[in-house]
């Protein structure tokens, strides 16, 4: 069996904690591959957030036009990873999935 090596994580936070880990695993991989499939893999999933990282202490002019292009494709993304990771859980309130680099 082949090991990948986490280039990024996804975890999900303030769900009710009553929810098995297999659900939870569950809805964290749909979240991700969700964010792949948008994205086009794990690597540029991963380019993206280190983007938006910098991005995030960045003063406005130094923004170019392709970081705004990454910033609401990244907005969109989330929307569809999102609603894939809750599908089979439903939402709850102040629920999220947090996506980092590893």
């Amino acid at each position: 069996m082949d090991t990948l090596e986490a280039i990024y994580t996804v975890t999900l936070r303030d769900y009710p904690e009553d929810l098995p880990a297999q659900q939870r695993a569950n809805a964290e991989r749909r979240y991700a591959k969700e964010l792949e499939k948008q994205f086009g893999g794990p690597e540029q999933v991963a380019a993206a957030l280190d983007t938006m990282s910098s991005l995030e202490d960045s003063p406005p002019e130094v923004v170019s036009p392709g970081d705004l292009t990454l910033l609401k494709h990244w907005g969109r993304a989330s929307v569809a990873a999102k609603q894939a990771g809750f599908r089979d859980l439903g939402e709850a309130d102040g629920a999220y999935f947090e996506v980092r680099t590893a």
